[in-house]
């Protein structure tokens, strides 16, 4: 927690340095003020978006169990380096960048002469971690940045004539500033375009996808991407329709389920039909696919790896692939069971409750 709050209120302020000896020529205008003891809505939340200005902030939110806007609490650190056990001059490779949490804790622990390769779709979100880990004094050496899906890990260590990391980790779980900024469209709560790609210059979006599909096949996505128990229910009200924000498509769904559906019950299909939504859109279990084939032949001899899933259509591709690694010779050892978040880390950040960590062992 302290590392997470040191990370938190060390982030640069947007906008230029106020050392850099440049004069800003705009009058001064009065800083907008909360309404209320705290603001809803995501853009007016200005003290969590700027934490260095506001550490006092951050710290009450985080020790509410909550996660400050526009930023992302890395989950299970403690176990993932466990596993990984980084050790120096190694090379490492951070499949899912996202804010750099886990990043931040590995690349240190390589040191001296060992670096770290980040990778991350997010056109968007890659730019702010590698500014974010930067001023944190991670320079070229230590840490690069490539914008490519998880998927894409051969091609870039082939680009980099390299034969292969000694520790490989993927955290397959959405960050927190991307489910909670409600232009991006992944959110539940908040009204905002229903798009959810991970890359908002690519593919097709969400309330796309659902207006061309048909019932048949979106009663199988639901299924196999969120084991939604009324999935026919659903597809048969939701597919061919057009939903252009999240509000409207939350509603659609709580008005199809059934009378005797309760509250809690209501929210949670919810929040399935937006997973499973999300999965499709950026064909996440086809990636996922591809990573795990791809995987055994990035690993050096002896090389660790620790993959982070939050649902169990993640979790049982990855049980899979690592038990048929292992029977092939390909690993040495694998996780004989899931590890799960301790009761304290999930009682401090709720969305960790789902997370699961596996990990394998390469063969020398």
């Amino acid at each position: 927690m302290n590392a997470l709050k040191e990370t938190l209120i060390s982030l640069p302020p947007a906008g230029g340095d106020p050392g850099d000896g440049v004069a800003n020529p705009l009058p001064h205008q009065r800083r907008k003020r909360y309404s209320g003891k705290n603001p809803r809505r995501f853009e007016d939340k200005y003290k969590e978006l700027d934490p260095k200005e506001h550490p006092e902030t951050i710290s009450k939110i985080l020790a509410a169990g909550k996660t400050p806007a526009g930023t992302h609490r890395p989950i299970m650190v403690a176990e993932i380096l466990q596993v990984l056990n980084p050790g120096a001059g190694e090379l490492a490779v951070d499949c899912t960048l996202g804010y750099g949490g886990h990043a931040r804790e590995i690349i240190p622990l390589l040191q001296p002469g060992g670096r770290l390769i980040g990778l991350d779709a997010d056109p968007v979100e890659l730019p702010k971690t590698e500014a974010r880990l930067r001023a944190l004094g991670f320079g070229p050496e230590t840490f690069s940045a490539q914008r490519c899906n998880f998927a894409g890990i051969r091609k870039i260590l082939t680009a980099g004539g390299i034969a292969g990391a000694d520790l490989i980790l993927a955290d397959l779980g959405v960050s927190s500033m991307q489910l909670d900024n409600p232009v991006r469209g992944f959110s539940v709560k908040r009204q905002g375009p229903l798009d959810m790609r991970m890359n908002p210059q690519r593919g097709h979006s969400a309330a796309e996808l659902i207006q061309g599909i048909s019932p048949s096949k979106l009663e199988r996505l639901l299924r196999e991407n969120a084991d939604e128990p009324h999935a026919r229910t659903l597809a048969a009200a939701l597919a061919g329709h057009g939903f252009p924000n999240t509000l409207l498509l939350g509603d659609a769904i709580r008005r199809a389920l059934p009378k005797s559906v309760s509250e809690e019950d209501r929210v949670r299909s919810i929040r399935r039909v937006f997973q499973a939504l999300r999965i499709a859109v950026n064909e996440e279990l086809v990636a996922l696919d591809n990573y795990l084939r791809v995987l055994p032949d990035c690993v050096n001899p002896g090389g660790r790896i620790a993959i982070l899933t939050f649902h169990s259509g993640e979790d049982r591709r990855v049980k899979k692939a690592f038990e048929a690694g292992l029977r092939d010779g390909l690993y040495a050892d694998i996780t004989p069971d899931p590890i799960r978040p301790s009761p304290s880390e999930v009682y401090d950040n709720p969305r960790a409750s789902s997370a699961k960590l596996r990990w394998a062992r390469r063969a020398l």
